[in-house]
């Protein structure tokens, strides 16, 4: 089973394709904002690569947010006409579980982006990258009101490393990941996660995910 990973929230333009859970090839492209530009090229050189063309993909996975609001809408355009065409399902992964999932832990795991201002996107997660908590984008202190709740937190995220000072002033037991960029081959170990469970969506039914209104 071959999954195609797409990741187009952040600055990182990130394709990978997987087979069954295991991570085959990447490309990770970080040159800005310049997904529109981006996304199928180094989509058809990750393919051709690989000697995988689109009608051998079984399942595409899309990091529909939160993040770039312009990356999100290109990331999932460019997976809504591909699943329509070929039939393929899609597995709706967002850019807070990608982030969980670059680190490996016992302890609870909190994921922050930096969405200015002042505020954050927040989602809080088990050790199975399972959500435990509602997404939520607001001030970073209420967000650290929220995090009083759990013991022994491991923090993950641009947010969680532009506050580290103030969450350390007010928080006991955290510990910082500094590993917080976000990769597709995230968003496919995911997918092929949600595969497994049945969780998935087709190209009708797949939709962004804000968290707030475009500033």
């Amino acid at each position: 089973m071959k999954i195609l990973a797409v990741d187009t929230t952040s600055k990182i333009c990130s394709v990978a394709i997987l087979e069954e859970g295991k991570l085959i090839d990447e490309i990770n492209l970080d040159s800005g904002l310049t997904h529109s530009e981006k996304l199928m090229p180094i989509m058809k050189e990750l393919l051709e690569k690989n000697n995988i063309t689109l009608k051998d993909v079984n399942l595409i996975g899309i990091d529909c947010g939160p993040g770039s609001f312009t990356g999100i809408r290109i990331g999932l355009a460019t997976v809504k006409a591909i699943a329509e065409v070929l039939s393929i399902p899609v597995a709706e992964i967002t850019s807070l579980e990608t982030l969980a999932k670059n680190v490996e832990s016992d302890e609870i795991i909190a994921s922050l982006i930096d969405a200015r201002n002042n505020q954050v996107y927040f989602g809080v997660f088990d050790k199975e990258y399972n959500k435990i908590e509602e997404y939520l984008a607001d001030d970073i202190n209420i967000i650290i009101e929220k995090l009083r709740k759990y013991d022994n937190l491991t923090l993950v995220g641009d947010g969680a490393l532009l506050h580290q000072n103030l969450i350390c002033d007010n928080l006991e037991n955290v510990s910082f990941s500094y590993i917080s960029k976000q990769y597709a081959r995230n968003v496919g170990f995911l997918a092929y996660k949600k595969y497994l469970k049945n969780d998935l969506k087709n190209a009708d039914t797949i939709v962004p995910i804000y968290l707030r209104n475009k500033m």
